[in-house]
């Protein structure tokens, strides 16, 4: 409650917070809120521009660019939010047993890491993605296996710092084992920095995901993310400028309000501006 308090009265992050909740409602309720369908092509509606019947327009193949730009959230959402997700988790795994274990295992996966590390992030992606397939799970593990490190050095470097308090003492001088006293003892007391970290992975998920559809391995139709929707925009943008501003806009501004959301939780949770939650 005290940490809800302090938030609402951040009006940038907060605002930031409802416009996310309402992009994912959008996103949710999609066949509801949405007239035409996102997969029905009409040749002879074809590259429309807004109007009161298609109110963003449509696109080469006539389907209504609204209807596309709310499923599509679905998509960029899900494999921002799932990857971001399945990231912590592996780099979360990993991250605490080298930081609690010490020693040769810290060294041996903190090797992993650096080796993960040497290697442009956007390039394994793209490799994996051509490797395991266009489809939304392809995508998923490639990101996925990519984001992992990041989130893997915050928790260890946490991890090292808590393991030598005095309640990690306590509980080590209880008999307790190794396992119980990461789960329950040492996680929960930096569950905070995760969050951020997490806040912030997304729109870099999100922004990766797009970037693989811009270049064409993206989700295949008639599935389609914002990526893929400004991708198609951008090659008739002269023509049709409305096909990449609507899709364009609302990814631009949903990254903006995922990073200034992690702003706002990081600001509640460090308010001395200890920005280094990891070392």
């Amino acid at each position: 409650m005290n940490f809800w308090r302090k938030f609402i009265h951040k009006r940038v992050p907060f605002l930031s917070l409802l416009f996310l909740a309402t992009v994912s409602i959008g996103a949710t309720f999609a066949p509801t809120l949405t007239r035409q369908s996102y997969e029905t092509q009409n040749i002879e509606e074809k590259l429309e521009t807004p109007s009161a019947k298609h109110w963003m327009g449509t696109d080469s193949l006539g389907r209504d660019l609204y209807s596309r730009i709310l499923y599509g959230a679905r998509m960029s959402l899900a494999v921002g939010v799932l990857t971001a997700l399945l990231s912590l988790t592996v780099g979360t795994l990993i991250g605490s047993v080298a930081g609690y274990r010490g020693g040769r295992t810290d060294s041996f996966l903190m090797r992993i890491v650096d080796l993960f590390t040497i290697f442009p992030s956007l390039l394994i992606a793209i490799l994996l993605t051509v490797f395991l397939g266009r489809g939304f799970l392809g995508i998923l593990l490639a990101l996925a296996l990519t984001s992992w490190v990041t989130h893997a050095r915050l928790v260890r470097n946490l991890v090292i710092q808590a393991k030598g308090l005095n309640y990690v003492e306590s509980a080590r001088a209880m008999g307790l084992r190794d396992s119980r006293i990461v789960l329950r003892h040492i996680l929960p007391n930096i569950i905070g920095p995760m969050i951020v970290s997490l806040t912030f992975q997304i729109p870099t998920n999100i922004m990766n995901e797009s970037f693989l559809s811009f270049i064409g391995l993206g989700l295949e139709a008639p599935y389609s993310s914002w990526g893929t929707l400004a991708n198609e925009g951008f090659r008739a943008m002269r023509s049709y400028p409305h096909l990449i501003l609507f899709p364009g806009t609302i990814l631009f501004i949903t990254l903006l309000a995922f990073n200034a959301l992690g702003d706002g939780i990081r600001d509640v949770l460090d308010p001395h501006g200890k920005r280094d939650f990891g070392g």
